[in-house]
């Protein structure tokens, strides 16, 4: 990659995300949309790309979306904090990845206009899901895991597992 690619990046995550606490070194490659309603943090050296499709980035009102250090999310992706979503340093997020800490509507007919409560997402350090993974709110990604490619996350996943299917059970330890 030579260097007028690395700055222009660069500038594209300063445009984009000015609107967020933004790290050193951030880089952008594409047109992300971002709706920071509330507080959108992201650590040094993250990337992202929303070159081949596009990436969301959104917080409701009172809302908190971090993502650590020296993350990689890719293009397709969205990620929605109504409450709280972590996401922690040196992650892959795969293609078209939903992360969401709400369901955004009730089960019962009556009802599908409520908004539910939300349940925070932690995802913690050097976790990678793959490509079309969703993870459901109130759920805690342990370091070091892998979440298959197509995967529905639903419950907990420990520290150092693979994860497969829908819903994610853990198939092996690392």
């Amino acid at each position: 990659m030579d260097i007028i690619t690395k700055i222009m990046g660069v500038l594209r995550a300063r445009f984009y995300l000015r609107k967020t606490q933004l790290g050193a070194k951030v880089r952008v490659d594409g047109r992300p949309l971002i709706h920071p309603a509330g507080n959108i943090i992201i650590g040094d050296r993250c990337r992202f790309s929303a070159v081949m499709g596009g990436l969301e980035l959104g917080t409701g009102p009172d809302g908190t979306l971090e993502i650590g250090e020296n993350t990689f999310i890719n293009y397709g992706t969205s990620i929605s904090a109504m409450q709280h979503v972590k996401i922690g340093k040196n992650c892959n997020i795969g293609t078209y990845c939903m992360i969401m800490d709400n369901d955004f509507h009730r089960l019962e007919p009556e009802r599908r206009y409520e908004l539910p409560e939300s349940g925070p997402i932690t995802i913690e350090d050097n976790v990678w899901l793959g490509g079309r993974v969703i993870v459901l709110k109130g759920v805690t990604v342990g370091e070091g895991s892998v979440v298959a490619a197509g995967s529905i996350v639903t419950k907990d996943i420990p520290p150092r597992s693979i994860a497969v299917g829908s819903p994610a059970k853990v198939v092996r330890t690392l």
